[in-house]
């Protein structure tokens, strides 16, 4: 949210993972990729899984982008985003229009006056599209295969959520089925577990249970957020 730009805000009927994933792959083609979206903690965005892992964030994660979440309860953490979402709320969803077409047009020349034609006072009272950047890193047209490190054990997810540790099984989280996972020991019997480069939990052999982790270390800088506290999707 440097600065402020709104990729784009879309009317739908309701949340939808399918509805979604495509507004973003749209987004990215165009815009291309960020290296990190900060969300809520609502769906689509996270789930109750292990590191709060949802079908969405595993394919940003894939995609090489970070999936931050905000602590529940805690809008602040998102304040320029909430700010304009009020602003939004506001001015092009009271009273909302009769119909998904109507509304998409009320977004689309709030969108258009939020960018292009309303200076902010926090970007000195320049306009977001006289700032803005598209990021250089394009959408690919095909997913990579993540590659561990030499010294990772790696266990690819089952359909029914889990894999199999010498012969036995240890429940892992239904977002990560059919995913390659990678376990880093660092004590005897005690292995870090990582989709791709995030940290996602802690693997103990003795009790075959791989705990959360509750904080994540962020690596990369932040360049989008968003919500989705309706049925109204705001990127």
């Amino acid at each position: 949210m440097h600065s402020r730009y709104l990729l784009g805000c879309d009317a739908h009927e309701a949340i939808s993972l399918h509805q979604t994933k495509s507004q973003f792959t749209k987004l990215f083609r165009e815009y291309g990729l960020p290296q990190r979206i900060r969300t809520d903690s609502g769906v689509p965005f996270a789930s109750s899984a292990i590191a709060r892992l949802s079908a969405l964030s595993v394919w940003w994660i894939k995609l090489g982008i970070y999936p931050e979440q905000i602590e529940p309860g805690k809008p602040q953490q998102n304040g320029k985003h909430e700010r304009m979402h009020l602003t939004l709320k506001k001015e092009a969803t009271i009273p909302p229009e009769k119909n998904l077409t109507e509304q998409q047009k009320r977004f689309n020349l709030f969108r258009k006056e939020y960018n292009t034609e309303r200076p902010h006072e926090a970007l000195d009272m320049k306009t977001p599209s006289s700032i803005y950047v598209p990021s250089e890193r394009e959408m690919p047209k095909k997913l990579k295969h993540y590659e561990y490190p030499l010294n990772f054990e790696v266990r690819r997810g089952s359909r029914n959520s889990g894999i199999r540790w010498r012969k036995r099984w240890v429940q892992i989280s239904s977002t990560l089925a059919e995913e390659y996972i990678g376990f880093e020991e660092i004590e005897d019997g005690i292995h870090n577990v990582y989709f791709c480069d995030i940290l996602i939990g802690r693997f103990y052999e003795e009790i075959l249970k791989v705990k959360d982790v509750i904080e994540r270390v962020p690596t990369r800088p932040l360049i989008v957020e968003c919500c989705n506290p309706s049925t109204r999707k705001k990127v």
